[in-house]
């Protein structure tokens, strides 16, 4: 959540963002790496997601990016006070989009890539 990837490509695109609470991210992290990935979906557990999510919405947070593929199995859209963004389906869209030739394939930013592969 703190790491570089998604905070440089929404101030990119002039939007504005927030990560939750240092509290709220221990338990988020305990969640995911305790339970989800081991297929544990506890109604406790989604209880907490949906208040750290609130605490977000009470900042003036207008949508909450869930930027880990187990997330959305445990919190789905009926469950959040936000609206979701779910990364695991959104690259597969546009994954799929350039696939079927809707979308050009994106330019690469992120340095050297091997051509010895």
């Amino acid at each position: 959540m703190s790491g570089p990837v998604y905070p440089r490509a929404f101030e990119a695109k002039g939007l504005d963002w927030a990560i939750p609470e240092e509290h709220d991210r221990r338990v988020i992290d305990q969640i995911i790496f305790m339970e989800l990935v081991n297929g544990t979906f506890r109604t406790e557990s989604r209880h907490l997601y949906c208040n750290a999510i609130e605490r977000l919405k009470e900042i003036g947070c207008d949508g909450v990016a869930f930027v880990c593929t187990e997330i959305p199995l445990l919190v789905t859209q009926k469950d959040s006070a936000l609206p979701i963004l779910d990364s695991t389906r959104l690259v597969a869209k546009a994954a799929f989009e350039i696939g079927i030739g809707d979308a050009p394939l994106p330019q690469w930013f992120g340095g050297p890539i091997a051509t010895n592969l």
